[in-house]
């Protein structure tokens, strides 16, 4: 069921399937649950090349050959699924560890499969769908489901996904945000970090098509309820758009496999990877694209919301509290600071550095008591949550002593062999890029005061950091 025989090892290099992860995010997006799971705790908006950066990985450790990574990845996921949950607008409790829930996440995975064969004019046989069927059925056993919350035969399957169109899914925030903001107001990518003029041309062109095509390939039943537009040309520029996807797998295969994909993800324009020489000339010439582009049609630097994001290299560059609130502080993009912003912090951090229990609990508890220190520090209105204003009227109150334990855990969980400081492996894993001499001491050694100093330096005085930035405000 898993590893390079399966049927998802097939498709996961397939440029199709990117149009197929696309399309069943707005299915999840349209579950009432999953919506508001989305909506209330999700940097989706915000850093949506993190998320789908993290997406990717998780799906490669859950249908890897390797049992132990796959047993260790499901027990990461239903602990991250066990600390999210709540009520919505309207007072509805969800829960991502419901089994209906995780059951539909996976449906909407194998029907946005075996769609994106279909849409491209290549469509499975009955046998490779029973199988792809079987496999999802597996992976869903793999997180500890039962049987019986996914149909046990195909013909049941979809009879279970029409009822589940038909009288489940609704036209929630979630969906309106992924469908009519998130593809015209994507944040650049690390690559594009300072090229707005580019990333903002491509952009206008681009996620107006990428949302069109999104509405078009899904169900005609829910499109009608949901009240989403008919535009027209819509179903032929959709099917274009598979086919064309569908050709693309005659590219070189190292241009199509998933890991450089993650590895293109993770290229920041100050890294020093092995390709950060040919990034860099690529960058160069992407600036001087650039300028040509701003002299035909000016586009303003605030359109792509990057504006004071242009030499964030520079350690002494410092920014202002609303752009620190914006940039790192606020991950869901709500305009406010509350729990599920520093839960987002800690969440990438336990992500980048792979942890297990108990640290993952550690950072999860270090930030939970940072979050109920700047509650009763800065929310003057008393309504639960920090409002920019709130943090920019407050803002030395971060450099508490929750803030100070955050620091001192975010060291003992990245020291890996405990030996009171961190190695270049160690800070390659948490940072993503190698040592820079400043961050040495005379021994060579990154020491936990050093660590702890800078980590503060950045959270509470807003300085602009070449290492720390990237780590919780990149997209």
């Amino acid at each position: 069921m898993f590893g390079p025989g399966s049927q998802f090892h097939r498709f996961f290099n397939d440029p199709r399937w990117a149009l197929a992860v696309i399309r069943a995010t707005v299915l999840e997006a349209a579950h009432p649950q999953i919506g508001a799971a989305l909506a209330d705790n999700s940097s989706f908006v915000t850093h949506p090349w993190r998320r789908l950066r993290n997406t990717l990985v998780s799906l490669q450790r859950m249908f890897g050959a390797d049992e132990h990574t796959r047993k260790r990845e499901a027990a990461r996921l239903n602990r991250l699924h066990t600390r999210l949950s709540g009520t919505d607008a309207r007072n509805r409790p969800y829960d991502a560890m419901d089994p209906e829930v995780r059951a539909w996440v996976v449906a909407t995975l194998f029907e946005s499969s075996v769609t994106m064969y279909r849409l491209s004019g290549q469509p499975l046989d009955q046998d490779a769908m029973e199988q792809l069927y079987a496999e999802f059925q597996a992976f869903l056993a793999a997180l500890g489901d039962q049987a019986g919350h996914l149909p046990p035969t195909l013909p049941e399957f979809w009879q279970y996904f029409d009822r589940m169109v038909a009288e489940e899914l609704q036209n929630t925030e979630a969906l309106r945000i992924i469908l009519f903001k998130l593809f015209e107001h994507l944040p650049a990518p690390p690559l594009f970090a300072g090229l707005p003029t580019v990333w903002a041309t491509g952009r206008a062109l681009a996620g107006p098509v990428i949302g069109t095509i999104t509405v078009a390939s899904l169900p005609e039943a829910f499109r009608r309820r949901a009240g989403l537009p008919e535009v027209p040309g819509a179903q032929t520029l959709m099917q274009s758009a598979y086919m064309a996807a569908r050709l693309a797998r005659a590219l070189p295969d190292n241009w199509l496999q998933t890991e450089n994909v993650i590895g293109l993800l993770h290229l920041s324009p100050d890294g020093d990877g092995p390709y950060a020489e040919t990034l860099g000339a690529l960058r160069g010439r992407m600036k001087r694209a650039g300028a040509l582009l701003r002299l035909i049609t000016p586009v303003p630097a605030q359109q792509d919301g990057t504006a004071g994001t242009a030499g964030t290299g520079g350690t002494g560059n410092r920014r202002s509290a609303h752009e620190f609130f914006t940039e790192v502080l606020d991950q869901t993009g709500d305009g406010f600071l509350d729990w599920p912003d520093l839960a987002a912090m800690a969440r990438e951090l336990c992500s980048r550095l792979d942890l297990d229990e108990p640290e993952e609990t550690r950072l999860y508890d270090a930030f939970a008591a940072w979050w109920r220190e700047l509650q009763a520090a800065l929310d003057s209105d008393g309504d639960g949550r920090v409002s920019a204003e709130e943090y920019a009227a407050a803002a030395p109150s971060m450099a508490g002593p929750a803030l100070i334990r955050v620091a001192e855990v975010l060291f003992d969980v990245t020291d890996a062999d405990g030996d009171q400081s961190i190695d270049a492996e160690e800070y390659r894993l948490l940072f993503r890029r190698g040592f820079g001499r400043s961050v040495l001491d005379a021994g060579g050694r990154y020491s936990r005061s050093a660590f702890v100093r800078d980590f503060l330096s950045f959270m509470s005085g807003r300085q602009r950091s070449t290492p720390y930035d990237p780590l919780l405000s990149d997209a």
